[in-house]
């Protein structure tokens, strides 16, 4: 709405955007955009540009602008681990029959060290470290750790006090949610017979998501469980004494515009009125690799929604002072 606004008003200004502008909206980001590729493929003469200016994530703590030149990139995985064909009672058969949610919960627990930091092997070798002048670029960001820190009320982090934004350019290992039986009033005293865990695996440029999830699994083998990617039959259950389910989802990997090029150039300096501030990637993935892959073209994204907006969670929310000035921003970009 900010883009179309800011259209409107250059229009009723009887100004015109320094360059030819067009404008493309994609619903299907929060499921991976599988249909993403194959549309600029179709319509590469149309698209066909020196550059995308992606509109998408949460400002600065400060309340400030971000321009980030790069995003991670996504997969999914989910995990099941298997238990007896039928849910058993706890007290009959407590302390014989394994329970896959207390299997699980072990096995979640060796991908991650008491610090926070992966375990799996080889999950950052690939890599593609920062250059220094992206890594003065982030020093040069003001601190905002005590404040989140305050906010979220978090006694510590992860990462032996590593800053939030010396963590973004790393690999990231997260669980999206965790399934077995149930809690509550609804609790009841068995064993049940699955446990499930999604896993959030975020990419830096280097990583392959393809590669990222290979390492996963040969991680759940080397925890002495056979992964398959079905329902384990009765023969496979007798036979191994851990089973794990382990399917991922179609994924995608980072990209990162290099900080000397023009388009980046160009929108930071569009944006230093409003003191923007601009960092060589985000903590959000985009499947923006799709861009360059596709029709060559570099991607800078403005990040301009408050930062406390509950994004992804219960009451997402947008303060109509972060969208008058993304009007503002989105006119200040296009001129």
């Amino acid at each position: 709405m900010a883009i179309l606004a800011a259209v409107d008003a250059l229009k009723a200004q009887g100004k015109r955007p320094a360059y030819n502008l067009k404008i493309f909206f994609e619903g299907e980001e929060e499921a991976g955009s599988p249909n993403l590729a194959a549309l600029l493929a179709k319509h590469r003469d149309t698209l066909r540009s020196d550059g995308w200016v992606i509109f998408d994530g949460p400002t600065h703590p400060s309340g400030a602008p971000l321009v980030s030149l790069g995003v991670r990139g996504d997969v999914n995985v989910e995990v099941t681990v298997h238990g007896p064909v039928r849910p058993l009672h706890s007290g009959h058969y407590g302390n014989w029959v394994p329970n896959p949610a207390m299997v699980l919960s072990q096995l979640l627990v060796s991908m991650k060290d008491k610090d926070g930091r992966v375990t799996v092997a080889g999950f950052d070798d690939d890599v593609v470290p920062l250059t220094e002048a992206e890594r003065q670029t982030i020093r040069a960001v003001p601190a905002a750790d005590a404040q989140l820190k305050s906010e979220l009320g978090l006694g510590w982090t992860e990462g032996s006090g590593m800053s939030l934004l010396d963590a973004i350019p790393e690999p990231s290992l997260n669980i999206n949610g965790i399934r077995s039986a149930d809690v509550g009033e609804k609790a009841r005293n068995v064993i049940p017979t699955s446990a499930t865990a999604t896993l959030d695996l975020r990419l830096v440029k280097g990583n392959d998501s393809k590669r990222q999830v290979a390492k996963l699994i040969r991680h759940i083998q080397a925890q002495g469980f056979h992964v398959i990617d079905g329902k384990p039959t009765m023969e496979e259950r007798r036979r191994y004494p851990k089973i794990a389910t382990v399917n991922a989802s179609p994924g995608y990997n980072a990209e990162r515009t290099s900080l000397d090029d023009p388009l980046a150039r160009g929108v930071a300096t569009a944006l230093k009125p409003f003191s923007a501030i601009v960092l060589p990637s985000t903590g959000g993935s985009l499947p923006l690799y799709i861009f360059r892959e596709r029709l060559g073209a570099p991607t800078v994204t403005v990040s301009l929604a408050n930062h406390d907006n509950n994004q992804h969670a219960e009451d997402e929310n947008l303060h109509l002072g972060n969208l008058w000035r993304a009007i503002a921003v989105a006119a200040a970009v296009m001129r």
